[in-house]
């Protein structure tokens, strides 16, 4: 029987859906909403803003931490993986699009729209996770998923740069001030999201459900039960706990030092501007760098990429310690740009190895909800030592027990490297 081509319609289609929504993650997410929030829609009161931002980024969070394990069961055994990931992506598209209309000092009514869009963005990724197993072969994992990640750096880095010089040369758009072009991205993302998510609508299969009327009890009673049933059991899957609890360790890591650069930066004394071109760097850098980790982890295994990606950051993290110019901190957007996407990629390959296919979207139900557990301990790490010491700087350095202890659990994770391969 012949192989199958490692880029064909249904593995580029599935993942355009990174392209696609990596707009959100990259222009309103990391780049415009926070900024924005503050100068425009919270009249100025910068701590009470910082509050309201925080707590509107948990609730979202707490919210697809509850919901994705069952969501995840419900559309495994209906069946209903893509019309889950389209509908909760539906959600983020029209809530992002609506924080255009939304005036000056409307905190509370912009808020709601960010949170319900950052619900459908975060939701939709655990059907995207999922449809890995069913537009790729075991052999081919690391790839098609660092495929996706690359398309997702590339394409939510061109949007973001379309996005900071409309807001940086607005004249040049037609738009009248900085403010109109900002309002305006909110629109883009919202057009580019569904645009570019319409082939996996077309082209990407829907594995087949399981579900059979069982009396009166309906698919969602019968998701919750094999929901109950699996997480008494996930301790016989040792792999797979082990796994996730390695994953929730450094991935908390990495999502620290995401959400604290800009803050880091700026304790330093570096200007927004210099920030943002950071992010810029990261995004494009990430392109290459995610497809080059897709060979590593195909040629090495996926363990020895995450494994390289750790030294990085442990690298990353001890020079943030001693970092003084701004200079340094393009290198070390660099540095992560070569990573971040990898270590993404590859653990979401080595994950899908270890999970049993036909209950996919359950497992990356759990998946995604210990990535939403990820960056709770971090930041409280690097704020406590911080305070502790009187210096930022040291905070920073508890990161490292995060990458280190992660990395000594996924040692003992058998990533089934041998299984997956067939003899030429």
């Amino acid at each position: 029987m012949a192989r199958r081509r490692f880029i064909d319609r249904r593995t580029l289609s599935w993942a355009l859906y990174d392209w696609a929504n990596s707009a959100f993650a990259t222009v309103v997410l990391a780049g415009f909403f926070p900024v924005f929030f503050k100068r425009y829609w919270s009249s100025g009161n910068d701590l009470e803003s910082t509050f309201q931002l925080g707590l509107a980024n948990s609730l979202a969070s707490l919210t697809v931490l509850c919901l994705a394990p069952l969501l995840g069961t419900i559309a495994d055994i209906g069946g209903l993986r893509k019309r889950m990931l389209l509908a909760f992506a539906l959600l983020g598209m029209i809530m992002t699009a609506g924080l255009y209309g939304v005036a000056a000092g409307a905190s509370g009514l912009a808020l709601t729209l960010f949170v319900l869009a950052a619900i459908g963005f975060s939701t939709s990724i655990v059907f995207y996770d999922a449809l890995l197993l069913a537009v790729a072969e075991p052999r081919t994992y690391d790839r098609v998923s660092a495929l996706g990640y690359a398309l997702g750096y590339l394409g939510g880095g061109l949007l973001f740069l379309v996005a900071v010089l409309a807001s940086r040369y607005p004249e040049w758009f037609g738009f009248s001030d900085a403010g109109a072009a900002v309002r305006a991205s909110f629109l883009w993302v919202a057009l580019w999201w569904c645009l570019f998510s319409l082939p996996l609508w077309f082209w990407v299969p829907e594995p087949p459900g399981v579900f059979t009327a069982d009396g009166e009890r309906g698919l969602v009673a019968v998701s919750w039960k094999r929901l109950v049933d699996t997480l008494r059991h996930v301790r016989e899957l040792r792999p797979v706990a082990l796994f996730l609890l390695a994953y929730w360790l450094y991935i908390d890591g990495v999502d620290t030092i995401v959400r604290m650069a800009v803050d880091y930066g700026l304790a330093l004394g570096f200007s927004a501007a210099d920030l943002m071109v950071a992010l810029l760097i990261t995004q494009f850098v990430g392109f290459p760098a995610a497809l080059v980790f897709g060979h590593l982890g195909e040629r090495f295994g996926p363990k020895a990429g995450i494994y390289v990606a750790l030294a990085v950051y442990l690298g990353v993290t001890l020079w943030a310690y001693t970092m003084e110019r701004v200079a340094e901190f393009y290198a070390l957007a660099v540095a992560i740009g070569l990573v971040q996407g990898g270590i993404q990629s590859l653990s979401r390959s080595l994950y899908a190895r270890l999970i049993p296919r036909q209950s996919s979207a359950e497992f990356f139900g759990f998946y995604n909800m210990l990535g939403k557990f990820a960056a709770l301990i971090g930041p409280f790490m690097v704020g406590a030592v911080g305070m502790a010491s009187g210096d930022h700087r040291t905070g920073i350095l508890s990161l490292l027990l995060l990458f280190v202890a992660g990395g000594v659990l996924l040692w003992f994770v058998d990533d089934g490297r041998q299984k997956s391969r067939k003899p030429p």
